[in-house]
C-alpha cells in the first residue's frame, strides 16, 4: 500500500518521502521497518498508532528536525540506531511495554535533555545514549541487570544516574567522559562497588 508519502507492505512501513514534514502512520501498521524514515531531514512530527509493536534499526536515523516523539505502549522493542543523530530531539518517553533498547538507539541526540526508561526494560545496548551531551539525569529501572559498554559515553553534562540493586554488571566505559556524574545507589550494591573502583562520585540512597 502507498499513500502520498508512505510505502507500507504487509503491515510494515518500509519507506517514506524524504521531503515530508508531518506523518500520521495509519492504524493497522504493526512495525516501522529498518531505515523507514532514515534521512527524512525535514520530518518534524510523527504519530505512531497503538498497533505498532516494533521500531526497526535506523528507523528514524538522521531525522534532524524531529523534536519530540511519543512511542505507544504497544511497542516492545527499539532497534539499533533507531533515533541516532536526531539532533533536534529533546524529549522521549519510552513506554512500559518496551523490553529492548538497541545499540546506539539514541546516540548523538545532542539536544536530548530527558529520558524516562520504564520498568520492564531488560536490555540497554552499547552506546544507547552515547554522545547525548545535553542529557542531565537518568533513572535505571529495577528490571535492568546490566549496563553495557559506552551506554552513556560522552554524556558530558550528565549529573545524576540512579542505579538499582538489580544491576550486577556495569562495563568499564559505561560512563566514560561523564566528568560531572554522581551515581545514586544502595549501600553494598554492585553500583557502589563500581563507583569506588572507578573513582566515580556516588551517593548512597536510603
Amino acid at each position: 500500500m502507498m499513500n502520498d508519502y508512505l510505502t507500507i507492505e504487509n503491515g510494515v512501513v518500509i519507506d517514506c518521502n524524504t521531503d515530508v514534514t508531518d506523518v500520521v502512520i495509519p492504524d493497522g501498521v504493526t512495525s516501522i521497518g529498518d531505515r523507514a524514515f532514515a534521512y527524512c531531514k525535514s520530518l518534524e512530527s510523527v504519530t505512531i498508532p497503538d498497533s505498532v509493536t516494533s521500531i526497526g534499526y535506523d528507523a528514524f536515523r538522521y531525522c534532524e528536525s524531529l523534536e519530540a516523539i511519543t512511542i505507544p505502549n504497544s511497542v516492545t522493542s527499539i532497534g539499533d540506531r533507531a533515533f541516532s543523530y536526531c539532533g533536534s530531539l529533546k524529549t522521549v518517553t519510552i513506554p512500559n511495554g518496551v523490553t529492548f533498547i538497541g545499540d546506539n538507539a539514541f546516540a548523538y541526540c545532542k539536544n536530548l535533555e530527558s529520558i524516562i526508561i520504564p520498568n520492564g526494560v531488560t536490555f540497554i545496548g552499547d552506546r544507547a545514549f552515547g554522545f547525548c551531551v545535553s542529557l542531565k539525569t537518568v533513572t535505571i529501572p529495577n528490571s535492568v541487570t546490566s549496563i553495557e559498554d559506552d551506554t552513556f559515553r560522552y554524556c558530558e553534562n550528565i549529573e545524576s544516574v540512579t542505579i538499582p540493586n538489580s544491576v550486577t554488571s556495569i562495563e568499564y566505559d559505561t560512563f566514560r567522559y561523564c566528568e560531572n556524574i554522581m551515581i545514586h545507589c544502595y549501600k553494598n550494591s554492585y553500583a557502589e562497588e563500581y563507583a569506588k573502583k572507578n573513582n566515580v562520585y556516588y551517593k548512597i540512597t536510603d
